[in-house]
């Protein structure tokens, strides 16, 4: 039997959003659009855009984006950087997003005509959440009490189940920008528009980690894949202590337990037996290991 650590289990994030849209009005001139700083003003509340979001801008009248050099379609999907004031950037990659500034945002132009905008926020792939120091998934069955008068013994029947969790990271705001960044959660319990829900993938096991040393299992990988919203986030804070931040969590659905298995080399049957040649009864045809 193998001996499974800790060590080599790895969280997963993708960003979402309640599906809820935000309008805005880009005004004609230089009231929303700042060309030399490369800069959007949407006027939405503090925390609604979270630097590496990537968001959809969509007109409301169908008229093509007017504040965007090259761009002549009604709608656009942009990574973004947001500044100390709630300033907007637009990017091409996360990675130009995170890491901010003018020389890779895109060139905006002034609008000559108002024009009436919705953003949301899309759902990007997935990326690794640096820096995790653990991590805890439960899973929990309500039951609903059936006893009669006549029982002699108590009685219950299974109903729904709910799972919650805690995530536990060094806290990072900037560094590897093909990461997520563990900032990112202090950031999305704080969303009140468009919610503090993401996808997470928990392995408990990853691709190259193989304890057992059976060859055949070195490429396994076993996780949890479920949707959740962040509850609540907490910052420790000490002299001589590394910062860390704590996140619990609820899922908003299943919580199914995935696993990616390296299936043998065997050729079978629909029902699961082997094929056998019509020659000899007794022999079996199965793929070779080095072919």
């Amino acid at each position: 039997m193998s001996v499974y650590l800790g060590t080599f289990g790895q969280v997963e994030l993708q960003r979402q959003s309640d599906g809820s849209s935000m309008p805005a009005k880009i005004k004609a001139g230089k009231a929303n659009v700042n060309v030399t700083a490369k800069r959007l003003s949407f006027g939405f509340a503090e925390g609604q855009l979270i630097t590496g979001d990537k968001i959809q801008i969509k007109s409301d009248n169908g008229s093509n984006i007017n504040f965007l050099s090259g761009y002549a379609q009604p709608s656009v999907k942009k990574f973004i950087y947001v500044d100390d004031l709630g300033g907007v950037r637009l990017y091409q990659t996360f990675a130009h997003a995170v890491n901010g500034g003018t020389a890779n945002a895109l060139t905006l132009i002034e609008p000559t005509s108002s024009l009436d905008i919705k953003v949301t926020v899309a759902n990007p792939r997935p990326k690794i959440l640096a820096a995790v120091q653990s991590y805890e998934l439960n899973t929990e069955r309500e039951t609903v009490d059936t006893t009669t008068l006549s029982d002699e013994f108590r009685s219950r029947i299974s109903t729904l189940m709910s799972g919650s969790g805690r995530m536990s990271c060094e806290w990072e705001y900037t560094g590897d920008d093909q990461r997520e960044l563990p900032n990112y959660l202090l950031q999305l319990v704080l969303r009140t528009k468009v919610g503090s829900n993401f996808h997470a993938r928990f392995y408990i096991k990853t691709e190259a980690y193989n304890p057992g040393g059976v060859a055949s299992r070195s490429d396994d990988a076993i996780w949890y894949d479920f949707d959740g919203i962040i509850t609540a986030c907490a910052v420790q804070f000490a002299p001589n202590q590394l910062v860390q931040i704590t996140a619990d969590f609820i899922t908003t659905g299943a919580v199914p337990l995935r696993m990616n298995l390296e299936i043998p080399d065997k050729i079978q049957q629909e029902d699961g037996s082997d094929m056998l040649l019509d020659q000899d009864s007794t022999a079996k045809l199965s793929k070779s290991s080095d072919t």
